[in-house]
């Protein structure tokens, strides 16, 4: 049977730790490093332009730290926060890590945060393979109803602490489901939603027109946040005539 694999980099601004962290890495079979960093905006670099598994995320950095790099993260990519605050213990937790290290840490706790990871991505992989995302519709509760929300219908979600509110074609009221907007991120294929801000994922195909750094949608206005700039772009370039 083939080893899983699973892709990482590592994000820290003390050069000893990255050494550390590097060798360990490469006493683990099942890991493979695609890149070292020592700010998180380096980090952000790589994590736009390549599908990266596992991050291995110091927590106090200057200028961005761990912990607000972590935010913006895709959630397929998952992290293993590394750090000598144990203060930090419970944001790292908040943050949905697979696991928190104190430094100093030895390879044998690092191999053991490392395996854990591997088993989530084996059953995450596991569950792919079984149950593949092609659906083009989810369901929803709402008012104690579960409705079918067809993605080609959609113009964007909107965030509302513990609930989202669902804007469809057509509808002059949106749905409201109580859900958290990083579940539904996970449920959304990517080829036809992004997060753009905090508190908005759009429908791609319903954008008609972006005006500096806000897109409308239905005569709506959305701001693409700062640590989305970078994704957007990127889709933006990809689907230009110049």
């Amino acid at each position: 049977m083939q080893e899983t694999k699973i892709s990482c980099i590592i994000v820290d601004d003390e050069p000893f730790a990255l050494e550390l962290i590097q060798n360990y890495v490469s006493k683990t079979p099942f890991l493979e490093l695609k890149g070292k960093c020592s700010n998180a905006f380096d980090a952000l670099e790589i994590l736009n332009f390549e599908k990266i598994d596992l991050v291995f995320l110091d927590i106090q950095m200057p200028e961005l730290s761990g912990l607000e790099l972590s935010k913006t993260i895709s959630k397929e990519t998952r992290i293993i926060f590394t750090t000598a605050f144990s203060e930090y213990a419970l944001d790292g937790f908040k943050a949905d890590a697979l696991d928190y290290l104190m430094k100093p840490f030895n390879f044998e706790e690092f191999y053991n945060a490392s395996a854990k990871a591997k088993e989530w991505f084996v059953l995450k992989r596991k569950e792919a393979t079984e149950n593949p995302k092609n659906a083009d519709f989810i369901f929803v509760k709402s008012e104690y109803k579960q409705l079918k929300i067809n993605f080609d219908e959609v113009l964007y979600f909107e965030g509302l602490k513990d609930y989202i509110k669902i804007w469809i074609v057509n509808q002059p009221k949106a749905i409201l489901t109580l859900m958290s907007l990083k579940s539904l991120e996970e449920k959304l294929p990517d080829s036809k939603f992004m997060r753009i801000h905090r508190s908005f994922i759009v429908a791609l195909d319903k954008i008609e027109e972006i005006e500096r750094n806000q897109v409308i949608i239905n005569k709506q206005r959305i701001t693409v946040a700062d640590q989305y700039k970078n994704k957007f772009q990127k889709f933006i370039s990809k689907n230009s005539i110049h």
